[in-house]
């Protein structure tokens, strides 16, 4: 069963603020390998500033954890996201039915 504080902050940070869609886009590539700051600003095709800020703000949300330093820094999903991983999946669901594209 999800947490309903979890699905309440995972709301805040995709739907419910600017850079949502960007920060579900991170975390759908981060489920599938890890991937370091200029990694997915490349891959995603976003300044490497916007990643960064992106990155703190899932950081500071026990969404993603890193390991390594400097540029070094890997980013995986955390234990807590992939614990309500179908929590996300829901609110990703109705984000993408609200805004008619997938993300």
């Amino acid at each position: 069963m999800t947490d309903p504080d979890a699905r309440r902050l995972l709301w805040f940070l995709f739907a419910g603020s600017r850079g949502g869609e960007n920060r579900i886009r991170i975390i759908n590539l981060l489920k599938e390998q890890p991937y370091n700051t200029n990694q997915l600003a490349e891959v995603m095709g976003l300044d490497y500033k916007a990643i960064q800020h992106h990155m703190s703000v899932l950081e500071k949300n026990n969404m993603v954890t890193k390991t390594g330093e400097k540029y070094g820094v890997l980013y995986f999903i955390s234990n807590y996201l992939e614990h309500n991983i179908g929590a996300f999946e829901e609110v990703k669901a109705a984000i993408e039915k609200k805004t008619k594209k997938r993300i």
